[in-house]
Parts: C-alpha cells; sequence; structure tokens
C-alpha cells in the first residue's frame, strides 16, 4: 500500500499542515470536517501538494524534508507559481 506525503493550506487562515497517509482521501475528509484536533481551527483546506512513495520509511522521510525551512520554501515556491 502506497503513502502520500501531503499538504494543505487553510482557506481563511496563513496555515499550512504536512501529513501523511496510506488514505489520502479520507485524511483530508477529516481535516475539513473539524475531526483532527490540530487543525480544526483552520479548517477547511486546500490541498497543495502531494507524492506518493512506495514505503512509509520513504514517507516519513519526506514527511521530515517538507518540515524543515528549505522544504516550506519549496511548498511557498510551487503555491505562488502561475
Amino acid at each position: 500500500m502506497p503513502f502520500t506525503v501531503y499538504a494543505i493550506r487553510s482557506q481563511s487562515r496563513n496555515y499550512t499542515y504536512i501529513g501523511m497517509s496510506s488514505e489520502l482521501e479520507v485524511r483530508i475528509k477529516r481535516h475539513n470536517q473539524g475531526k483532527n484536533k490540530t487543525t480544526r481551527a483552520y479548517a477547511p483546506f486546500d490541498l497543495i501538494y502531494t507524492r506518493s512513495f512506495e514505503t512509509r520509511t520513504e514517507a516519513r522521510n519526506h514527511e521530515k524534508y517538507l518540515k524543515t525551512g528549505q522544504g516550506r520554501a519549496f511548498l511557498k515556491s510551487i503555491q505562488n507559481r502561475p
């Protein structure tokens, strides 16, 4: 089962959440329904980035990268593309 690393951006506030899931659609739905304590106050969200990996370890390493300064700069750069 592939693992997907994703980033979602709040539609109403300046907040980006980076996570990982093997069931992306279910996970995004839970974020938007306010069922995740961490993101509840920032819902609703737009999906801004996804990348799939074969193993949990690869996905976790990419998730950690996106949470660094370089990773966040990368996400910001793809959001500003025309």
